[in-house]
């Protein structure tokens, strides 16, 4: 944990449950506890688990030029974000690649509030505010807890009025056991959740306390790895673990287009110009790879790294794979060959295993999206 400058308000609290706060982002993360990895994505996936998710960058961004200077940077239409509504977007460079994904809050009519990743998206947005007449403030008191599950509706019912008809990609400023909190209807695991913002010396009681009063809701403390069991079957995607920068291409410097990600879904159809965006237009059909999904033979989940074959051609690369106890299936999401990148292929994987595979659609789980949408 020697790169970490950014402290966790529950550093202690992971401890005590045996994780070793591994860095990342700048913060000790709590990547493992001593309680098994599958536990926590059964209880997400059939009741609730609690993650802190602080690590992320959360970054007020507050002043007349503000809505302006994220337009130009992101892939949204902010002029369509009100106060209380939020949008997943993405960042590219110059080139029209990828560097990274965020969520915008919209906080006020000249205040929004972006949540980043690890990517180069906060040093952009930084460099490109100089001269303008907007604050750049970085938030690292706020903490971020994510209470995601099918039960974490019914629980926070019991203590926040109105959570029920708190629509997706929406927050509303309450209190909650007593502290002024930020909840929003988000997450990263493709169950309906929400992330509840709140300041650091609030985060221990609000951590102990749903942990206590959610024991007959089954809600249980969840580490960090959980996310890529879920994110695997979710397809969502963890800058820079899916992309070039861990994966190079072998004749091109790396950077990724939207197309080739699978993310051109978060350039807003009313969209006008912005940055990398005339690079992003031209490179649509210029696809390199694509990401995709594999649906694996026998019990084990695949590693990153591992390869995909068509008999003696190499056809793609693995990203990330899990194993679900709760479905019996092992699958991975990969970077393919382009004419691979449809359903129904024969392949092989080898590597930390060798088995038989096949192409599949992505997500692998709810694929209508459903669940992180219901109502009520």
């Amino acid at each position: 944990m020697g790169n970490s400058w950014r402290i966790s308000a529950l550093a202690e609290r992971h401890r005590l449950l045996g994780a070793q706060l591994e860095d990342w982002n700048g913060m000790g993360t709590a990547w493992t506890y001593h309680s098994d990895t599958a536990d926590h994505y059964t209880a997400i996936r059939t009741k609730a688990g609690l993650m802190d998710v602080s690590g992320l960058k959360k970054v007020h961004y507050v002043g007349p030029h503000a809505e302006s200077l994220l337009e130009y940077a992101t892939s949204r239409d902010i002029s369509k974000l009100y106060p209380g509504k939020s949008a997943y977007a993405t960042m590219l460079n110059e080139e029209g690649k990828f560097v990274d994904d965020c969520v915008i809050y919209r906080t006020g009519p000249n205040s929004f509030m972006v949540v980043h990743g690890t990517g180069i998206g906060l040093e952009m947005l930084i460099r490109s505010a100089t001269g303008r007449q907007v604050a750049v403030l970085f938030d690292d008191d706020l903490h971020d807890l994510s209470l995601q599950g099918p039960v974490a509706v019914d629980f926070l019912a019991e203590h926040v009025p109105g959570i029920r008809d708190l629509p997706y990609f929406h927050h509303i400023q309450t209190r909650l056991f007593g502290c002024p909190v930020m909840i929003s209807r988000t997450g990263y695991t493709g169950e309906r959740g929400y992330e509840i913002f709140c300041k650091a010396m609030d985060a221990p009681l609000i951590w102990d306390t749903i942990l206590e009063k959610g024991v007959p809701f089954g809600i249980v403390a969840s580490s960090f790895v959980t996310l890529d069991w879920l994110r695997t079957e979710s397809y969502l995607l963890f800058f820079p673990y899916d992309n070039s920068e861990y994966f190079p291409f072998e004749n091109d410097k790396s950077g990724d287009t939207l197309w080739e990600l699978g993310l051109d879904f978060t350039v807003s159809p009313t969209k006008g110009e912005f940055r990398g965006c005339y690079e992003h237009r031209r490179l649509k059909g210029k696809e390199r790879f694509k990401i995709f999904g594999i649906k694996l033979e026998g019990d084990q989940a695949a590693q990153m790294g591992d390869t995909v074959w068509d008999g003696d051609q190499k056809v793609g690369v693995i990203t990330c794979g899990m194993y679900s106890p709760l479905t019996k299936t092992s699958v991975a999401l990969a970077r393919m060959d382009v004419p691979y990148a449809v359903a129904d292929r024969s392949v092989q994987i080898k590597g930390s295993l060798e088995v038989d595979a096949i192409t599949h659609t992505l997500p692998f789980d709810d694929p209508q999206k459903l669940k992180r949408t219901a109502k009520g």
